[in-house]
């Protein structure tokens, strides 16, 4: 794994942002898929394409905005390419392989699924793949999507994300970080707070919050700045848990940098305001809209994204610089 890491580091920012920008210049619909042939035509000479019945199941948890996103991409693809799409969550993961058997019974024709914990998740995957469904994976789940036979993953490596916002955290002389964990056990964050460890300059140190309680998210940070007046920077993992950490370093009475990683409007507009220095943006909307149209496309004519690779769709960094030029998400 360490290796594979590596390897993916050796890319860089730069070479994955080409590649996202190579991707959705590649992947449109194909001619018949969703109603439009190429050059034109009208609705009339368009071939038509038998409906779709795919299941997006993630681990979502209640009120994480991060997933309202991830949701409008795959509705939006699912409309372009006549897919009925249903979509379930839940954060625990033996109740959502509990799910992906039930997409199973419905007899979808397609699976999009998270793999945050991966070894819960096994079993029932394995079994939609040996039903014959296809199943494609977003969002958690890199180092795990070959082993039970899923066609291909949508999503940025955790680790490299980490690396991107060390990286931001050095640009601004950042010394001692504290990586704020939500969910601990999830494969991903941890990854992120081991990309950060590997590439900054100065040290980092993993701080564990209760994710589904924010006055517990709150009150861990806030005494965790406290008690350590050294730390200048907070790295949080997730949109809602940054908004709550701007009151907590308030409320510590710490002068500590906030960034974060994943994004919504509010991170938007508190970047924009020097609230905060950076987000990570791993660009969600995208893999919710690849992975559906994934479907389509190997419904069409077994065709399938990333050559057995990750299809990366970030990291993305989004800071004063650059913030006018992702705008529009976000408004």
């Amino acid at each position: 794994m360490k290796s594979q890491m590596k390897r993916w580091s050796r890319v860089g920012i730069a070479g994955i942002a080409a590649t996202g920008a190579l991707l959705l210049a590649a992947c449109g619909s194909p001619a018949g898929a969703g109603g439009g042939a190429a050059g034109g035509g009208g609705d009339d000479a368009a071939p038509k394409t038998e409906e779709l019945k795919v299941a997006l199941i993630t681990h979502a948890a209640p009120g994480d905005t991060f997933w309202d996103t991830i949701r409008a991409g795959a509705e939006n693809s699912a409309g372009l390419n006549n897919i009925d799409l249903l979509y379930t969550s839940d954060p625990d993961g033996a109740r959502q392989a509990q799910l992906v058997q039930q997409a199973v019974d419905q007899k979808v024709d397609g699976i999009v699924v998270t793999l945050a914990k991966a070894d819960a998740m096994s079993g029932e995957v394995k079994k939609a793949v040996e039903a014959g469904i296809p199943v494609f994976s977003i969002n958690a789940g890199e180092n795990d999507f070959k082993s039970m036979g899923i066609l291909a993953h949508f999503g940025q490596n955790e680790f490299v994300a980490g690396q991107a916002a060390a990286e931001q955290f050095n640009e601004a002389g950042k010394k001692k970080v504290i990586c704020v964990i939500q969910e601990q056990g999830h494969v991903g964050l941890e990854s992120r707070c081991e990309g950060l460890a590997d590439k900054l300059e100065g040290t980092s140190e993993v701080l564990y919050v209760q994710g589904t309680d924010m006055t517990n998210v709150a009150s861990t940070i806030t005494s965790k700045l406290q008690t350590n007046k050294d730390i200048d920077a907070v790295l949080t993992l997730g949109a809602p848990f940054a908004m709550t950490a701007v009151d907590a370093i308030k409320d510590a009475g710490s002068t500590a940098t906030l960034a974060t990683t994943d994004l919504n409007p509010d991170v938007y507009a508190a970047i924009k305001d020097g609230t905060m220095l950076f987000g990570i943006d791993q660009q969600p909307f995208m893999q919710g809209y690849e992975s559906v149209e994934a479907v389509r496309l190997y419904n069409e004519g077994g065709y399938v994204l990333g050559g057995g690779q990750a299809v990366l769709t970030g990291p993305a960094v989004v800071n004063a610089a650059n913030a006018e030029s992702v705008a529009s998400q976000f408004n």
